[in-house]
């Protein structure tokens, strides 16, 4: 794939380019032939997706992809993906589909999705990743909101989308990939299957030239509190933040790495690492939907994987499989990526008695999404094998170009960086959003640049931040603040404990007490009682007035879509069950 120099952003949308390398000028007319002093001498062309596929299909053509089926492996390269992306950019040519479009994605973590990473920036129209396994009412409103003019769906999620029919108004045609085209009932747009849509296509296609400030893709928040919200990245900040995941002190994804991303390729865009990967020739393993702990074990060890990424439950589970499978060799796995959720000190105590190195990293879909990573920085290489756990026990410290700060819960000024005052974590950034889709400016959300998280943390002098809560989730007790991620991660270091998640409920003398849900690990059902978990946690030093008043032992602890435990859901559950000061 060769692109020609853009000469201006007025270049037609039907042009051949023959190189993403071109001038940037975001609307505004040329510049001067003559310059002064003071006008930059470097040459400047877009950081679009374009370029990422570019890169790939060039330098590194005989790059693995490989995707996990219920047969086995199924295997391709990028030089492969670069035909078939040419192709499929053509085929949504053909079916109407132009600049700003949005085309949306319902899959699983596969190769025919990594194409559409691709094929739909790279054509100028916007990809927007469907998250499935959201409620229907919420599926609905994002497909609504968003205006997605085709769908490109797995063949067994189609269902999903019969259920909201209803919402499916803007949307032309459903184009099935991995697998058959299911028979649906009336009411459905067309339906088309993948391969014969790219087979059928042109083996040539004339790029557009793409503004690197244009939509690239967008996501939806998880709508944890009212409808999900959109999220619209350019290309600029899809390209920025590919950069910084390839960085030493980030992720630093290299070609010479075999990535697993576990992280589902709907939620923020498998964390940033299918772009990153493609811009240094990283071999990809897309799991498909075969995620449970035992397949994945094997997977990382079959093909060698040496950086995988997903939240606290997976590794949970991974290492509950590997204390049962001594013989599965992991050793060139170097990094295991986690976030979503702090991941707590006794599962990265317990991965490293596997030789398994946890790499926290903090962010959200508002952020493209990583703020923080938890390496240990320059200047701590000394420190003792105690005070480097402490250090990747917390989120870690801002990445480049991210700014960050917090805000005194009871102030509202800028807390210090003292490892104890609570406050607020607010960010900025060039992939950090300025504003949510159909709802430019919420000033809840977005004040003087900065983008207000809702997540509570502290920062420690050495700029390492720990999340202690959401600003929602922080439990207020006697005047006082606790949090309920500090209490979960001590709780989930008790041997017999799975999961633990801790919530506040109303008390009329302390205003709110801790209430800690636990699921025991199988076999451990009978064995825990709430005077050995108190027990445990005042061996631990937690303060009297943190234990919780409740433990509920034995219930199974609700999750949102993305793996993390809803507490919205876990709260209102609760609540009913149990009132305090009785």
């Amino acid at each position: 794939m060769f692109f020609r120099r853009k000469q201006s952003q007025a270049t037609p949308a039907s042009s051949t380019v023959a190189s993403p390398l071109a001038p940037v000028t975001n609307g505004s007319a040329a510049p001067a032939a003559a310059t002064t002093f003071a006008s930059t001498m470097m040459d400047d062309y877009p950081l679009t997706v374009q370029y990422i596929l570019q890169r790939a299909t060039q330098y590194f053509p005989k790059r693995e992809l490989v995707t996990v089926t219920a047969e086995g492996y199924e295997r391709s390269t990028y030089g492969e993906l670069g035909q078939r992306v040419t192709r499929l950019a053509a085929a949504l040519a053909r079916l109407g589909i132009s600049k700003g479009d949005r085309v949306a994605t319902l899959g699983w973590n596969t190769t025919r999705h990594y194409e559409c990473y691709f094929a739909i920036p790279s054509m100028n129209a916007v990809l927007h990743t469907l998250n499935l396994r959201l409620p229907a009412d919420q599926l609905s409103f994002i497909i609504s909101d968003a205006q997605d003019k085709i769908i490109v769906a797995d063949a067994d999620l189609v269902p999903l989308l019969e259920k909201v029919k209803d919402s499916l108004g803007s949307v032309q045609y459903i184009i099935v990939m991995n697998g058959p085209v299911p028979t649906v009932g009336a009411g459905m747009p067309p339906l088309l299957d993948y391969e014969q849509v790219i087979a059928d296509a042109p083996t040539s296609f004339a790029w557009p030239a793409i503004n690197e400030r244009d939509a690239c893709a967008m996501c939806y928040t998880s709508g944890t509190t009212g409808n999900p919200k959109g999220v619209v990245y350019s290309h600029r900040s899809t390209f920025l933040h590919a950069i910084s995941v390839t960085q030493a002190d980030t992720l630093g994804i290299s070609g010479h790495d075999t990535a697993m991303p576990i992280v589902p390729m709907f939620h923020v865009n498998a964390w940033g690492l299918p772009h990153a990967a493609g811009m240094v020739g990283t071999k990809i393993v897309f799991p498909g939907k075969f995620m449970d702990p035992a397949r994945v074990a094997q997977v990382l060890a079959d093909e060698q994987v040496t950086l995988t990424a997903g939240v606290p439950t997976i590794w949970i589970g991974l290492v509950q499989v590997l204390n049962q499978r001594p013989d599965l060799d992991l050793s060139r796995l170097t990094r295991v990526v986690c976030g979503g959720s702090a991941a707590p000190r006794a599962l990265i105590e317990g991965l490293d008695k596997l030789g398994l190195n946890l790499v926290h990293a903090w962010g959200m879909t508002e952020m493209s999404p990583i703020g923080t990573v938890a390496n240990i920085k320059a200047g701590l290489d000394d420190a003792t094998p105690e005070e480097k756990l402490r250090y990747r026990s917390k989120q870690g410290y801002a990445v480049p170009l991210v700014d960050i700060r917090i805000m005194d819960l009871e102030t509202g000024q800028t807390a210090p960086w003292d490892g104890v005052t609570f406050g607020e974590i607010q960010v900025r950034g060039p992939w950090i959003a300025a504003s949510y889709y159909h709802d430019p400016n919420p000033a809840d959300k977005f004040i003087d640049g900065w983008f207000r998280t809702g997540d509570v943390a502290t920062i420690d002098p050495e700029g390492y931040v720990e999340i202690v809560d959401r600003t929602k989730d922080v439990i207020k007790s006697g005047g006082e603040w606790i949090s309920s991620v500090q209490l979960e991660g001590i709780l989930m270091g008790h041997p017999q404990v799975l999961e633990a998640a801790v919530i506040g409920l109303p008390h009329p003398k302390w205003q709110e007490r801790p209430v800690a849900a636990i699921m025991p690990k199988p076999g451990a059902e009978g064995a825990l009682t709430p005077e050995i978990l108190t027990a445990f946690l005042q061996d631990k030093g937690v303060a009297k007035w943190w234990l919780p008043d409740r433990y509920v032992i034995g219930m199974a602890i609700p999750k949102t879509s993305v793996g993390k435990f809803d507490k919205k859901v876990l709260r209102a559950q609760l609540a009913q069950e149990i009132t305090l000061g009785e």
